[in-house]
């Protein structure tokens, strides 16, 4: 199931035999009678892979078209079906959710000053409603007039409503009931009906009788040592949150839906039920959830994952690989999860058939390892025409200074936030310092946004970073044009680097007495920093400069051997005395997104 542009790239092959060793090791360590996983990208299942059996004891080694539960992954099916039934103008997310289901009428709110339950807070499980894992896990089956009796008697609060993200399957349970409420017709039906047949998702389903026996996976729980064949609920009230049968062809399929949406475009819309608008809206932070820091080595980076709810799917802000969408499925007898990155249109998908099976952290680290690999290529946020058409003159002023083409380039606020006169001598300043500049090839251009770029280019005596920003008017112009010069180290700055840096290393050495340092430096702390930095780091060595004016202060990005960091030394030029030292685990901006 390979498509011949990702066979013949030449990192394809190996990233995916690395990805199926980790998945089988997965099944053993974990001890999961078996795994089914795929990979999606260009819009297709590109590879599939299982180990173990689908039902203990016989040989069914699984594969793509294994029929598995997929528990909690079900939700994105109901929020996609929520927001067509809006997008056809049947509902409102704003509403009252009471409007919708009249059991809820009469709900007491924790508080007299809370307002009452809307659609979209349920879509983004901030209704105020508790957590409910596992209880809500063994709801699946409920009755629909016990849960009609469940929802008149009123829940119990955790929080305000629309202040807290806390995850509820009770919410996702209400919002079937709006579902079939709203069309007339029982949820599953709508959802069916709606999306599974039209996207030819033909192996997924609500209902196990529905499923070719010879398909079915079987879930387990384990014992000591034993596999125990689990129960199957029946389709009941809180199948929108967690009802769904399906494989990893058919996932494969709902995944390439989400990853079409990017990026967004004037092509037609396609078949998807779903315009691309819908599903990026969906995949956007709609309720923050906190920042949050993993257990990491004492010698390593701590790595910030932040993110938060979107409509029926996580979305997870990576500082290395930019957005990604996610959602992870646990239930008696199955563990779930699909994720993938917009950016390159990679997705993974693992499904294994054990009680709350182990497969989520698998598919994020193979995830990441797939686009890590570049085996798909990145889209990145492509400046506009306009701002690439002002480069040019960026250049241009810093060669021989025009004031007709600052004019004609110049926004209203340039000359207000900066005199011309001011302006023009010290782009003067720059281009006598530097003499003639050309491209530096060896740093990529970058924009933030499509109205944003910021370059370098390299001159005889140093380097200068541009950045532009345009304005949004319907004739874009230049609002804010940067030019700072970065010098080359004299010798003398560049050495005290380097002799500094070198108290990093596994031997502590003394400060050398022969590097005078001003009485204003604590070259104990400076000694502390070092050695610090060694344990994160590694062996660090100088690197491109990237700040400073040469004689009196430089700022190197080092080469490390892991992470990233930069090293400044300020001296006294007359003097010679070391000033000020200062390592740094380097900044980090967020991975612009080419939506």
């Amino acid at each position: 199931m390979r498509d011949g542009h990702h066979g013949a790239m030449p990192t394809f092959d190996d990233a995916i035999r690395s990805l199926d060793a980790r998945f089988a090791r997965l099944r053993d360590e974990a001890r999961i009678p078996g795994v089914a996983w795929g990979v999606v990208s260009h819009g297709s299942l590109v590879h599939a892979g299982g180990a173990g059996t689908t039902r203990h004891g016989e040989d069914r080694c699984p594969d793509a078209r294994s029929v598995f539960r997929i528990a909690s992954m079900t939700k994105s099916f109901t929020a996609s079906t929520v927001l067509l039934l809006r997008d056809e103008g049947r509902l409102r997310l704003d509403d009252p959710v009471a409007a919708y289901v009249p059991e809820l009428v009469g709900w007491r709110l924790p508080t007299a000053d809370s307002v009452p339950v809307t659609v979209r807070q349920l879509l983004t499980m901030s209704a105020g409603l508790a957590t409910d894992d596992p209880w809500g896990d063994r709801q699946q089956g409920l009755p629909l007039d016990l849960f009609a009796e469940l929802l008149r008697a009123g829940p119990s609060f955790a929080w305000p409503p629309g202040t807290v993200f806390d995850y509820s399957n009770l919410g996702y349970g209400i919002l079937g009931r709006v579902i079939a409420n709203v069309v007339g017709q029982e949820y599953r039906e709508v959802v069916r009906d709606r999306f599974l047949l039209p996207l030819g998702m033909t192996a997924t389903a609500y209902l196990a009788e529905e499923v070719p026996v010879a398909r079915l996976t079987h879930g387990y729980v384990r014992r000591e040592d034993l596999y125990v064949r689990e129960g199957t609920d029946p389709y009941g009230a809180l199948a929108s949150m967690g009802g769904i049968f399906t494989s990893v062809e058919d996932l494969a399929r709902w995944v390439a839906g989400f990853t079409d949406a990017f990026p967004a475009r004037d092509d037609p819309e396609g078949r998807h039920p779903l315009r691309r608008s819908t599903r990026r809206e969906m995949q956007q932070v709609h309720r923050a959830f906190g920042p949050e820091i993993p257990a990491h080595a004492p010698d390593a980076e701590p790595r910030v994952e932040a993110g938060g709810y979107g409509l029926g799917l996580f979305v997870a802000a990576d500082p290395e690989l930019g957005t990604i969408i996610s959602h992870a499925g646990g239930y008696p007898g199955f563990g779930s999860h699909m994720a993938w990155h917009p950016a390159t249109g990679l997705g993974v998908i693992g499904l294994g058939n054990v009680r709350y099976a182990p497969v989520r952290p698998v598919v994020a680290e193979m995830l990441a390892m797939l686009v890590r690999e570049d085996v798909a290529p990145r889209r990145r946020v492509a400046p506009t025409p306009a701002v690439e058409r002002f480069r040019g003159i960026a250049e241009g002023l810093l060669a021989g200074w025009d004031d007709a083409a600052a004019d004609a380039a110049f926004a209203m606020n340039m000359d207000l936030d900066e005199p011309r006169d001011l302006r023009r001598a010290a782009v003067e300043r720059v281009a006598a310092d530097l003499g003639p500049v050309r491209p530096d090839d060896g740093v990529p251009a970058f924009s933030a946004s499509p109205a944003h770029l910021r370059w370098w280019l390299r001159g005889e005596r140093g380097r200068v970073q541009l950045e532009i920003l345009v304005t949004p008017e319907p004739e874009p112009r230049i609002q804010t044009l940067r030019i700072t010069p970065v010098g080359e180290p004299d010798p003398v700055l560049r050495g005290a680097a380097q002799r500094i840096l070198s108290l990093g290393g596994d031997v502590v050495p003394a400060w050398p007495s022969d590097l005078p340092v001003a009485v204003v430096l604590d070259t104990g702390a400076v000694e502390r920093a070092l050695r610090a930095g060694s344990a994160v780091f590694g062996t660090m060595a100088l690197g491109l400069v990237i700040a400073g004016d040469g004689r009196t202060t430089s700022t190197w990005q080092l080469a490390t051997e892991r992470g990233r960091a930069t090293l400044r030394v300020d001296m006294d030029a007359q003097s010679g005395e070391v000033t000020a030292v200062e390592l740094l685990a380097a900044a980090r901006e967020p991975v612009p997104d080419a939506w």
